[in-house]
């Protein structure tokens, strides 16, 4: 089993216009939690590193992957980044944020399989990510 990184982990859910972001502690609770335009991500990624102790920085595999990395090699050089699968990570992220955000009044007689959240999930899939590098689910390169 991996040894869990001393800081926290900086996960990125890469998209072509917006991407997710999430910092998450080693015990895989997310302190801080947000969607941004892709084009801010070197910024924003930085001014995390100023607030939290970042050790590791995770980004899914798919869509968007290679320029949310070489925005964040650049942004971060002495920081490794670490590519994971993102393998139905939105399924994960959707029954997430229903856990964290119930159904209220009649939404919460109908099946969360048939709801879709009111807002995009990408935060939450990135928090996804964190916690399946947490767990071993990293993939050489990045």
């Amino acid at each position: 089993m991996m040894a869990r990184p001393a800081g926290a982990v900086l996960a990125v859910d890469p998209g072509r216009d917006k991407c997710g972001i999430a910092v998450v502690r080693a015990d895989g609770e997310a302190l801080a939690q947000e969607i941004i335009p892709v084009v801010e991500l070197g910024a924003r990624a930085q001014a995390l590193r100023r607030s939290y102790e970042i050790a590791v920085i995770v980004i899914g595999d798919r869509t968007g992957s290679d320029t949310a990395l070489e925005a964040l090699e650049s942004a971060l050089p002495e920081i490794e980044t670490v590519t994971v699968d993102e393998h139905r990570s939105s399924e994960e992220a959707r029954r997430l944020y229903f856990r964290h955000h119930p159904p209220r009044g009649w939404r919460r007689l109908l099946p969360l399989t048939l709801q879709t959240p009111p807002r995009p999930c990408d935060d939450y899939v990135a928090v996804i990510l964190a916690r399946r590098y947490l767990r071993g689910g990293r993939e050489p390169g990045g």
